[in-house]
């Protein structure tokens, strides 16, 4: 069933795999014809973009999805694997299936709009630009897919599909401890992606189709807990299998949060990627794990999932408060901004813990609030280190009168990171600690977890001060100003910072019906 097709081919598969065309489009440029390279890689994003576009005006926002196919919209299901019975009783057959919620279409928004500005910060690059954009295009196509995937195999091949590119481009065009950086990040993803296949398959063999009667993969299926065996591996709800299996699943995506204590390989990955790189890590990646905690770990196990609520919340407050004061013993300006990014996940974290309606909603603004504000810092970090060579936070001062423009773009970023009123982190951030204050069981953890407020103001008026404030060291004079292509990649961004601080309600009504069938999911069974 395939629903708003385009030349006979679902609306989500174009979205999904038109930066597979691009790369295609670039194999047969010759390697000489730079700019016609980086014309095309970065032609493929703003596509996207339209066909985002086109999803967010056709989508009904009344629908709710989670865990019925009623809810789900752009469905596209067709059969993809399917091998007879042979050795075991039952065929395996696994489905093309993908759709969109009010979960998974900001996300899709998200990573078009930081697909197209990564992609134009890419033009930075400039040695084996071919071999880079091919990769970068692949890249996007996996964080797509993953974002729009309703089938655990399928989810699963998009997850690892992302691995292989990233890894190259951070050993491949990343700073002095490239090696080290992308092999790191490797290893963590690789080995929560283990536990993540565990899970994956002992749901499987758990769970049987009402309907067919067969093992399946369906995310949606699986949601019920009458597709569970009650004599199998996994058993019925409450069962300590379930719970293993959870937290099976939790490690895995709690390394690409990342979460305390599997964090540790994002500010290496941060520091040694190339600019763009950082600005899809931080805009997009580390959205899939709490993605993937929302869309399959809570609606699959929600008796694992409220009795996990209070260890999730120490975990967030952790981040919260640790990450921001690691932030703050920062002298490298890129890897203050990769704690940040640690800190503010923290906050996504506790309005996933929160298990109410409010909190959902914050989580899930506050995912895409994060990636255009951390998308803006790291391009303002790879702006001034292009001109610089430097990212040390003492070796500047006083750039507010020699960058003007620039000062102007990242102090925006800068307020909106602290959660200044009238931009969008604001709205996010105060959902979350009204979700989590709703919630008794996590009010004392979400009171303790303010103190982020206190100390993510501290590390950035402290970093204003020393970039931007006092004498200019004369080695720097002959600095220039921001631009137009840098304004091109920051503006829009900036531009979706201010609306959604000062009007968040047309985004915040795409997401509501779907969470508050999350929360009924959850405490249904609770």
């Amino acid at each position: 069933m395939v629903q708003f097709p385009i030349l006979g081919i679902g609306i989500l598969s174009w979205i999904v795999f038109l930066p597979v065309l691009g790369m295609l489009a670039i194999v047969f440029i010759p390697k000489a014809y730079e700019k016609s390279i980086k014309y095309v890689a970065l032609a493929f994003p703003i596509l996207q973009i339209i066909l985002s576009v086109i999803l967010l005006l056709n989508y009904n926002k009344d629908l709710s999805g989670i865990n019925k196919i009623e809810g789900f919209q752009f469905i596209e299901k067709v059969s993809w694997i399917n091998i007879p019975a042979v050795i075991w009783e039952g065929k395996v057959n696994i489905d093309y299936f993908m759709g969109l919620d009010g979960i998974s279409l900001p996300m899709i928004i998200l990573t078009a709009i930081i697909g197209f500005v990564g992609a134009l910060a890419s033009f930075s690059i400039k040695r084996n630009e071919k071999g880079y954009y091919m990769l970068y295009l692949f890249l996007v196509t996996g964080m797509m897919g993953t974002f729009c995937a309703l089938d655990l195999f399928l989810f699963f091949v998009f997850w690892e599909i992302m691995l292989l590119p990233m890894y190259f481009l951070i050993g491949i065009w990343g700073g002095e401890r490239r090696e080290y950086a992308a092999i790191k990040f490797f290893l963590y993803t690789f080995f929560g992606g283990i536990f993540m296949l565990i899970s994956i398959i002992a749901l499987y063999f758990s769970s049987k189709d009402p309907v067919t009667g067969m093992h399946t993969f369906n995310m949606l299926t699986l949601m019920n807990p009458a597709s569970i065996d009650p004599n199998s591996l996994l058993g019925g709800v409450g069962t300590n299998m379930r719970y293993l299996a959870f937290i099976a699943l939790f490690i895995g995506f709690a390394i690409k949060v990342p979460i305390f204590p599997f964090h540790t390989w994002l500010p290496d990955a941060h520091v040694e990627a190339p600019t763009a790189i950082s600005v899809i890590l931080a805009g997009v990646l580390l959205k899939m794990g709490s993605y993937g905690i929302m869309r399959i770990s809570y609606p699959i196990f929600p008796d694992a999932a409220v009795w996990f609520m209070y260890p999730m919340a120490i975990l967030a407050m952790i981040n919260i408060v640790y990450g921001a004061l690691c932030a703050m013993a920062q002298k490298d300006f890129k890897k203050l901004i990769a704690y940040s990014s640690i800190s503010h996940m923290g906050y996504v974290m506790l309005g996933i813990a929160s298990g109410t309606a409010i909190g959902f909603n914050g989580a899930v603004f506050q995912m895409f609030n994060h990636g255009t504000i951390t998308a803006v810092l790291f391009l303002s970090v790879g702006i001034i280190y292009d001109r610089a060579h430097t990212r040390g936070l003492n070796d500047f001062g006083g750039l507010a009168n020699k960058m003007p423009k620039y000062f102007a773009v990242i102090i925006i970023a800068f307020f909106a990171s602290i959660g200044l009123p009238g931009l969008s982190a604001f709205i996010s951030e105060s959902f979350v600690f009204l979700g989590g204050f709703k919630n008794e069981t996590i009010r004392v953890l979400t009171i303790i977890s303010t103190l982020g407020i206190i100390l993510n103001a501290a590390y950035i008026l402290w970093t204003i001060q020393r970039l931007f404030f006092g004498t200019l060291p004369e080695k720097w004079n002959n600095l220039t100003d921001i631009s137009g292509r840098e304004l091109l990649s920051t503006v829009p961004l900036l531009v979706i910072i201010i609306m959604l601080g000062i009007f968040p309600t047309p985004f915040l009504n795409l997401m509501t019906s779907t969470v508050n069938q999350l929360v009924n999911v959850i405490w249904h069974l609770n």
